[in-house]
């Protein structure tokens, strides 16, 4: 499943049918809640989760920032800039709790079955489920948006690629097939889909014009959520207002959400200009990324006067890896010893003192900070699993625990810089004239450090001045956002900062991070371009395991396979969130175990907003 911190919800492209329904639905049981990790911790009759607060204030403004720019309210296609927040417009099938991991009780449905291979579900909409306009969500609504997404959307159409058919199986039931049984997941990713009203897609505008899904539009479309479009300014500022009599407010899975009257998020060029706005109290919630900012960039009088407040939470609902990610597209990375000699060539250690005031440690995991990151070597389940695969992965799998090099002495970094020498070198290259070339070819290696932060810039720098000294040649290319996406999306760069955020428990969206037919497709995550049959068939064994303990087996296979690939060179993580808010909120008194629930379970404090100052 995708991790909530994210919050990045796929939504589902399936192929419509008129078809029956499905027979072994019949004898299937219908459920309140899915759930990847056993019991759901919540009965059918569950009137609220434990950790909100269900007599929070309704009122108040929320502002938020974002970096970059919008030029479109419909976030179903690749192209253009949809707007923050654009996609919360619409409810999902099912929602999840925060206090459970891979859990979801229903939203839009009221109930789901499937029979016991897992070949098919079918949720039931809730009678009452309106659109903003009053007018019923409908099985139609969830077909309809099927279609356009497969035509639309390539990145879910491939990532929905195995349920084959969506048909009306009753007056308010939507059945998906799939195609083959025991894809323990796909049951519970077809309930996170969020469905379009056909009605007003299909419909004309104030002007008369008919309304294209494919095209961008300015237009506040009509959604089903407890949030719609209040004003905006193009590119600038959006603003969304609470729907007084949203349908969805009193049940369970609502009780004590949403409860901010406005919420506006507010534009910025980039980071920098984002945290001037933030001290300024532009805005007034901030998650801080940046080591020196955390360190140095708070020293204002707001903070000692307790108006403006910093704050660390743990982070205990996903993993992460992040990188310097080299794009196997081009011959000059293809060699795993020219990868594994750029990652001695990082001195984090050094980095980490300077840049970083310490903050930081090494990532050495796809799942790091999880227990589905690999330890030691392998053995039990794990062992089992690679041992299908071991004609296609490196020896080193099986004999040596992956471990980054450490610079902690001036001899320890003399030792790694001679050993990505050594490996240039095996992998044919050689030192001419003050410059690291391809003997073959007579092709210096050069690396174009593609940026859109320029906060990245002196991460950068201090890295490639080891990389001088092995004759390595580089430039750092900072473009816009857009650009950058554009780039990205169309694979045109030799290195990025980017990452995969992991939950806790993974599934089909490692085919779209790591898999074989991901690579060569625009707009996947797929990054690197990565083909490797033994990761591909890993991902299947972590997407058809019958139990926990397999799945958490097949993932630590696979986190070892990439990390012995040298796909990426990784850079750090920090095991805690870091807030900085302006004190005009109030929370539960225990927040939920694997997230802070901000801004859904919070509110606006009028006691605490009047000490802290009248907002803009």
């Amino acid at each position: 499943m995708t991790p909530n911190l994210l919050r990045t919800l796929f939504l589902a492209l399936l192929v419509f049918s008129s078809a029956s329904p499905v027979p072994a639905q019949q004898e299937a049981q219908w459920r309140h809640a899915l759930s990847l990790m056993g019991d759901v911790k919540y009965p059918a009759d569950f009137k609220r989760f434990d950790y909100v607060n269900p007599n929070a204030p309704k009122g108040g403004l929320l502002r938020l920032g974002e970096n970059g720019t919008f030029d479109s309210f419909n976030h179903i296609i690749p192209r253009g800039s949809a707007a923050a927040g654009v996609g919360g417009l619409y409810d999902t099938l099912m929602t999840g709790s925060l206090d459970e991991v891979a859990t979801e009780y229903g939203l839009i449905a009221e109930s789901v079955r499937y029979p016991a291979d897992y070949s098919s579900v079918t949720y039931r909409l809730r009678a009452n489920a309106r659109w903003h306009d009053g007018k019923p969500i409908t099985p139609e609504d969830v077909i309809w948006t099927f279609q356009v997404l497969k035509e639309h959307s390539p990145t879910q159409r491939f990532y929905y690629r195995h349920v084959v058919k969506a048909e009306k199986t009753g007056d308010r039931d939507v059945t998906f097939t799939f195609d083959q049984p025991g894809n323990r997941e796909l049951p519970q990713i077809v309930g996170q889909i969020a469905p379009l009203p056909k009605h007003w897609w299909t419909g004309k505008d104030a002007q008369g014009n008919e309304r294209n899904i494919a095209n961008g539009t300015l237009e506040p479309p009509l959604g089903s959520a407890a949030y719609k479009i209040k004003s905006f300014i193009p590119g600038r500022t959006i603003s969304y207002e609470r729907v007084k009599d949203y349908w969805g407010a009193s049940l369970p899975v609502n009780v004590g959400k949403n409860n901010f009257d406005e919420i506006r998020y507010e534009y910025y060029r980039d980071d920098n200009a984002e945290l001037i706005g933030f001290k300024a109290d532009d805005f007034d919630f901030r998650v801080e990324n940046v080591a020196k900012n955390w360190a140095t960039a708070y020293d204002v009088p707001a903070v000692q006067e307790k108006r403006l407040l910093l704050e660390t939470f743990p982070e205990r609902a996903s993993g992460v890896m992040q990188g310097f990610i080299l794009n196997l597209r081009r011959d000059k990375f293809k060699d795993p010893k020219v990868r594994q000699a750029l990652n001695y060539a990082l001195n984090f250690e050094d980095m980490n003192k300077t840049l970083f005031f310490g903050q930081y440690e090494r990532i050495a995991s796809y799942f790091s900070g999880t227990e589905l990151s690999f330890k030691g070597l392998p053995q039990g389940k794990e062992l089992e699993i690679l041992e299908t695969v071991r004609d296609k992965i490196p020896p080193e799998v099986f004999t040596t625990e992956y471990k980054n090099p450490v610079f902690d002495s001036v001899e320890s970094r003399r030792t790694n810089l001679l050993m990505a020498a050594k490996l240039f070198r095996e992998a044919g290259y050689a030192v001419k004239e003050g410059r690291l070339v391809n003997t073959k070819t007579g092709e210096p290696l050069s690396i174009e450090f593609l940026i859109a932060n320029p906060t990245f810039e002196r991460v950068v720098l201090f890295y490639v001045e080891d990389l001088k000294r092995l004759g390595v040649q580089f430039t750092i290319r900072q473009i816009d956002a857009s650009q950058y996406q554009n780039r990205v999306r169309t694979r045109d760069f030799d290195a990025i900062v980017a990452g995969w955020g992991q939950s806790l428990s993974p599934g089909n969206e490692q085919l779209d991070y790591f898999g074989s037919e991901a690579a060569d497709r625009q707009g996947s995550r797929n990054y690197a371009g990565i083909k490797n049959e033994a990761v591909d068939a890993l991902i299947k064994r972590i997407i058809f395991a019958k139990d926990r303990e397999e799945l958490i087996a097949a993932t630590h296979a696979m986190d070892r396979v990439l990390m012995w690939n040298h796909y990426v060179v990784p850079m750090w993580t920090i095991s805690v969130t870091r807030i900085a808010r302006w004190d005009r909120f109030g929370k539960p008194d225990k927040l939920p175990k694997y997230s802070i629930g901000f801004p859904d379970i919070w509110w606006f404090d009028k006691d605490r907003a009047a000490k802290t100052g009248t907002q803009k």
